[in-house]
């Protein structure tokens, strides 16, 4: 099944998430200056305390747990808004790599400690799931996401996404296409099946700006390192220096869906506290005001 009953598994309370950092007004996945540098001081102040326990410890090797979130990098702006809250801080210490879903899955395939994988989309999760690294149990479907085309803020691109539009002519003589690396990162793969779909990857396919990642294709366009990309709707939501010109059709690409899923390490228990805090209502609502489609109930 794709959902849990997580009342019998000692599930932390669902109550209302208290913003001490309102967002940014106009960013609405970031946290102020301020929130960021509070954030930083616990951090270090954690550390520091961490380090007079292991020097009075008997034993020596006290230490506060951390929990390690493999995490898509399109996840980054609401996610660290969610793990910034009080409910996050009381599973315990949280860090959250972020990098392309490929290179997360294969990292966790040979050994990586991640707690918790969240993957953009499903064929990557069915990776580490292959492996026998996935709590049983523990997958479910978190997110779901649209696929855009963004310009810079300042520019005047009009374009509308329909079978044949002329995205190569959009690009001006020498401009490239900033997208995720199409063969392996799943917003690549989004974009290049789209463009196929509708009759155009052809006319661009050596014009492209292949990035790491979605978040560093967003980087080009925001800079203005290329006049356009394509990426995933949470992420021009994120960043002021975008626009969206258009969104592609749902139909011209597979579902975008994001599963998440606990892995095999020493803590499981809070892995799944933490599963149950990212799909409680009010982690949804933190999700979709930063442009993802919540997919629990």
């Amino acid at each position: 099944a794709d959902h849990h009953d997580s009342g019998g598994r000692g599930s932390i309370p669902q109550s209302e998430i208290q913003y001490r950092y309102p967002v940014t007004p106009g960013h609405p996945c970031r946290l102020p200056a301020r929130a960021r540098l509070v954030r930083r001081r616990s951090s270090v102040l954690a550390s520091l305390l961490g380090c007079v326990v292991m020097v009075l410890a008997t034993a020596g090797t006290v230490r506060a747990a951390e929990l390690l979130v493999f995490a898509a990098a399109s996840l980054k702006p609401a996610l660290d808004t969610i793990i910034a809250q009080p409910q996050a801080h009381a599973i315990g210490q949280i860090e959250v790599s972020y990098a392309a879903s490929s290179q997360l899955a294969r990292q966790i395939e040979h050994g990586a400690p991640a707690a918790l994988f969240i993957s953009a989309d499903e064929d990557w999760m069915n990776h580490v799931e292959a492996t026998g690294r996935i709590v049983a149990g523990t997958r479910r479907n978190l997110l779901g996401n649209a696929m855009v085309l963004i310009g810079p803020a300042q520019g005047n691109v009009q374009l509308r996404i329909e079978q044949g539009f002329d995205l190569a002519g959009a690009l001006g003589g020498d401009g490239r296409l900033a997208i995720a690396t199409p063969d392996s990162v799943p917003a690549g793969k989004y974009s290049k099946a789209a463009l196929i779909s509708l009759g155009v990857w052809d006319s661009v396919a050596s014009r492209l700006a292949p990035a790491a990642h979605v978040r560093a294709a967003l980087r080009f366009v925001a800079s203005a390192e290329t006049p356009l990309g394509i990426v995933y709707r949470s992420d021009a939501v994120s960043e002021p220096r975008v626009r969206v010109v258009d969104t592609f059709p749902q139909s011209s690409h597979a579902p975008i869906i994001y599963p998440i899923a606990a892995i095999q390490g020493d803590d499981v228990e809070s892995a799944r506290h933490l599963l149950d805090l990212l799909e409680s209502a009010q982690a949804g609502a933190v999700f979709q005001r930063c442009g993802f489609d919540s997919l629990t109930p």
